[in-house]
Order: structure tokens, then sequence, then C-alpha cells
């Protein structure tokens, strides 16, 4: 989603571009929904500690072999801890994206082996700088990650989704990355948050969706919510799905800053605090709910607010147009630092 449009930008313009992945379900399959040929290198670790080292070893190693081979001129990387290992090693130049400092883990691993880092505006220097970067390789954008999608002509081509329910209304919610060492390493989840949103009088009334990230998600929020919520199976592009909701819940941060900028109203339950999610609260396009009681009444009235729901329409059209292209951005700092 976030480099698809540079990679076809840069091939236009004659560069060779060589895009790799780990074996990760979302990441594969939504390549190929894309039409965005990836190389896939390693595979996920899991949640476990011991997990996701040996599989990070084990990618770094298969990793080198491939960027040895491919020689760039530059790396760039959505904060791949073997991606920046591996450019570090190899002597070559990394610019690294990242909006989540608070996923220390990654930012530990990746951050201080960076040639340039460029993030949301949202998101202070002091965020990073702690990392052990310096201020002056830090690169701020004006712009959400979405806005690299949503702004493009994908997004503007894309209609809604039938959700494929038979009530009036769709409340789709997203679960949380339980895999990431951030929330694993705490056992953070949002479990008692959807069973309040399931268990409700509110899904007597609504088609409740539920979109998770991993193999053994979906088995677990089968047997928890199979009979009364809808658990999507594959994976799909999540904007028109999105725009298919009347309501979107998030435990995540990606889907809930597409949700909020495509204008659906948006409750957030994710477990942790972080600057987007700050930021989009402060904006009036987030609602959070950290308990049940207080989820269910957001969810009753966004639900029943027509004016609501147009307001947040018409304010997401305007802070996402405010917004500049992140992929500009990745264009004119790859082409630019390295002369390309």
């Amino acid at each position: 989603m976030f480099f698809k449009d540079a990679a076809a930008s840069l091939r236009e313009k004659g560069h060779e571009v060589l895009c790799t992945s780990r074996d990760y379900r979302e990441a594969v399959e939504l390549a190929r929904i894309k039409g965005l040929d990836l190389k896939l290198v390693g595979r996920h670790g899991g949640p476990e500690r011991y997990g996701k080292l040996a599989a990070s070893a084990e990618r770094m190693r298969a990793l080198a072999d491939v960027i040895s081979g491919f020689a760039p001129d530059v790396a760039v990387t959505f904060s791949s801890p073997e991606g920046a290992r591996v450019a570090f090693g190899l002597g070559v130049r990394h610019i690294g994206f990242n909006d989540s400092p608070h996923a220390e883990a990654v930012a530990r691993l990746t951050v201080p082996l960076m040639s340039r880092l460029l993030c949301p505006w949202v998101i202070p220097y002091s965020s990073w700088t702690g990392f052990g970067i310096s201020r002056k390789n830090i690169a701020r954008y004006h712009a959400l990650d979405p806005a690299a999608w949503l702004k493009g002509d994908d997004s503007a081509r894309t209609a809604g989704a039938e959700p494929g329910g038979k009530k009036e209304k769709t409340v789709l919610i997203r679960l949380e990355e339980s895999k990431a060492s951030y929330i694993a390493d705490k056992k953070l989840a949002s479990t008692a948050l959807v069973d309040a949103v399931v268990a409700d009088e509110l899904a007597q009334r609504v088609d409740i969706v539920i979109l998770c990230r991993y193999s053994d998600q979906i088995e677990e929020a089968k047997a928890r919510y199979g009979s009364k919520a809808r658990i999507i199976e594959s994976v799909v592009d999540g904007v028109p799905l999105i725009k298919s909701a009347d309501l979107f819940i998030g435990a995540g941060g990606t889907m809930s800053a597409e949700a909020a900028l495509l204008g659906v109203p948006t409750i957030s339950i994710a477990p942790v605090r972080y600057h987007v999610e700050d930021y989009l609260v402060r904006s009036g396009l987030v609602a959070r709910a950290r308990d049940p009681g207080a989820l269910a009444r957001l969810a009753s009235r966004m639900l029943a607010g027509e004016k609501f729901r147009k307001a947040q329409k018409k304010k997401a059209e305007r802070v996402l147009a405010s917004m500049e292209n992140p992929t500009r951005k990745m264009l004119a700092a790859i082409l630019q630092d390295h002369k390309l």
C-alpha cells in the first residue's frame, strides 16, 4: 500500500527496483491484490521472543545474499530490522519510514542505522532522537501514512464494497496486531471491548464484521464471535471495506487512520496510546474508548447521528486535502540524496 506507487514511478524513470517482504499473510496477499511483485525472503517469527529472534537471524542471512547480489544504491524500508542491518552491513544508504515510536523494539533495531528517517509531522523529533539518530537526519512530512494511497488514483476509483449483511447498518472491527512485540510482551488485548460490542443490544440491530490479522486470530474470532459476527477469512483491500461501513472500531493504527481520513465515524480501542491517534482525536476524526460502557455509548451515538456522519465526511475531506503525499517525499529523498 505504501510503496507500490513509488516503485512504479522509479521504474518509469528507468531505475531498477527490487521489492522484498518476509512471508507474511497480509503483505503477500495484498501485494497480489495490488499487483506488486515481491521477492519473499524469510518469514514472520510469531509472538514469542525466541521465535522472533530466530526468524530475524534467518532472514538477515538470506536477505544479505539477495541484496549483495542486487547491489542497490539505496535501501528504503518501513523500519525493517533485517533490512536496516543488511543495508548497514553492506554499506548501503538507508532511508527508513516509521510512524510508530511506541513500537520500541523495532525502533531500537532500525532508527540508529538509518541514513535518514522520514515520518509524519505529528511525531516530535524527541520521540526519535532517544533511539540514537541525529535530528538533522529526520525529515517530517505533513501527512499521515495512509495519505500515500488515499490520495492516489486507486482510492479515487475505488467504490465502497457491499458488506454482505442483511441489516441496515454495518460496524467493522479491526483487531490488534497481537503478535507485535509492544503488544505481545505486555499481554495487551482488546478482547473485553470487542466482547462488549458483540454482546451489546446494538449487535441485534447492525451487522458486525471482524477483520483479523493472523490465521490463528481468525480461528479464535470464529470460535468466540462466529454466531454473532461475520469473520472475514481472506485478505482484502481495506479501503473499499472501510467505505462500506457505517462505523469503524479499530484496535490498531493504520486502518483507524484510513477510516478517519475517509470520513467514516471511527472509534479507537487500541491497547496503547500513540502520536497518530492523539492527533486524530484532537482533530475530531477519532473518538477513543477505554472501557466497554463508553464504547457502547459512543457506538450507538455515532450510528444514530446522520448529521454527525455528514460532518465527519466533510471534515475528513478537508484534513486529507491539506496533507501532502508521502510518496512524493519518498521519491524526493531517494532521488535528491543519491543523485539517481
